[in-house]
């Protein structure tokens, strides 16, 4: 029976791909519930009229409005968790529970206590209904399926001539068999429905990320670094008051492309690449915007705090270890670094500043390389030496 369940609950669906996408579909049981409660409670207030005005029977008036308070009652508490962050399945659970109990058991009184000579054709409408209101797993809409008709047939058989209560017996199993089978036909229409969108969703992430991002190194392409140029300059946020744009070139990488070879060029890229994307749990974005050159933009409280984000720039560049026996400064691979530093809300716009980094980049070049020259409106121009590598 167990394995009957488990495949019909992931038919056509991967275990995790059902777990997935069910976790979400589940959660919009909400908004139905909200939608079914107004339904079932503007729907019981139609029917009470008629005990009240027509047959003047007050109990039974009071039965049909006090099913439809409670469906309001309940359409305002799942209102109410709509609003909140976190919601535990079992709380919407019980909600549909609830709402399932307030239905059978109004199907249940207007099919057998007021009409005990017919047919409980309003409970077979109701059972069939409720089911579909929601996406529920299917073997928890076999047990609730199966206690209403339980209860149904139990009252059915004590109010109801033998004749009348087997075509109940009859017309509620048959009923239920239906419910239960295009409730789950419906739950996997959504499911498919959630599936293909987060399908193409990733399909799209997917391109969109591959358009971004240098393939080599992994580092953001020049297409994104400008774009986000562009949104660091106007969307900073009030503690930030400076904004920091650097440029680097890897030092004299055609002697290195020409003694190793490309295949080892690309190498030592990757190991770059890698190092300045590690630079991202400080704050700082980083992209490949050239051959050899890399661009990266951070947001600093203090200009002076630009040194700490140099300090470990050059430290992991270091560590890479990366020989190079045609360099001028050093037998391993350094970078040459220009920053320069503006106030944030700046008159500058995106090329400007990238041109006076790159200004600022030469400078650092025809300083002897292997060292960072930081400057800005408001900062006088200074140099920071790396360490020479062992």
């Amino acid at each position: 029976m167990f394995k009957i369940l488990y495949s019909w609950r992931f038919y056509s669906f991967g275990r995790e791909q059902y777990q997935e996408c069910m976790s979400y579909v589940f959660s919009n049981n909400l908004l139905n519930l909200r939608q079914g409660n107004m339904i079932v409670a503007i729907f019981a207030a139609v029917f009470t009229f008629f005990p009240m005005l027509i047959e003047r029977d007050i109990y039974k008036g009071f039965i049909y409005l006090g099913v439809a308070v409670i469906a309001i009652i309940m359409s305002f508490i799942a209102n109410f968790i709509m609003q909140q962050i976190n919601v535990r399945r079992r709380v919407i659970y019980l909600l549909i529970i609830l709402f399932y109990i307030n239905v059978v058991f109004f199907g249940t009184y207007l099919s057998v206590w007021t009409n005990p000579d017919q047919p409980a054709t309003i409970f077979i409408v109701f059972m069939i209904g409720a089911l579909l209101f929601f996406a529920n797993p299917p073997h928890f809409n076999l047990i609730l399926t199966l206690c209403a008709l339980i209860l149904f047939n139990i009252f059915s058989f004590i109010l109801k001539e033998p004749g009348i209560w087997f075509l109940d017996l009859v017309h509620s199993v048959v009923a239920a068999s239906l419910g239960i089978y295009f409730s789950w036909h419906f739950t996997k229409l959504r499911l498919g429905l959630e599936i293909s969108t987060t399908d193409l969703e990733e399909e799209r992430n997917k391109y969109i990320d591959q358009s971004i991002t240098d393939e080599l190194t992994q580092l953001r392409n020049r297409r994104d670094f400008f774009a986000t140029f562009s949104r660091f300059l106007s969307n900073y946020r009030v503690s930030d008051d400076w904004l920091c744009v650097a440029l680097a070139d890897i030092d004299f990488f055609k002697y290195y492309n020409d003694h190793y070879g490309h295949p080892k060029g690309d190498d030592c890229l990757r190991g770059i690449g890698q190092a300045l994307n590690s630079l991202n749990s400080l704050g700082v974005y980083a992209a490949r915007v050239g051959g050899e050159e890399f661009a990266l933009l951070w947001f600093e409280k203090d200009p002076s705090n630009v040194n700490k984000i140099v300090t470990q720039w050059t430290d992991r560049i270091r560590g890479l270890k990366i020989p190079h026996e045609k360099s001028k400064v050093s037998q391993y691979v350094t970078m040459s670094i220009g920053i320069y530093i503006v106030r944030c809300g700046t008159h500058h716009d995106t090329q400007e500043l990238y041109d006076l980094a790159d200004k600022a980049l030469y400078t650092a070049k025809g300083s002897g390389r292997n060292c960072t020259i930081i400057e800005g409106d408001d900062i006088k121009q200074y140099k920071i030496t790396s360490k020479d590598s062992d």
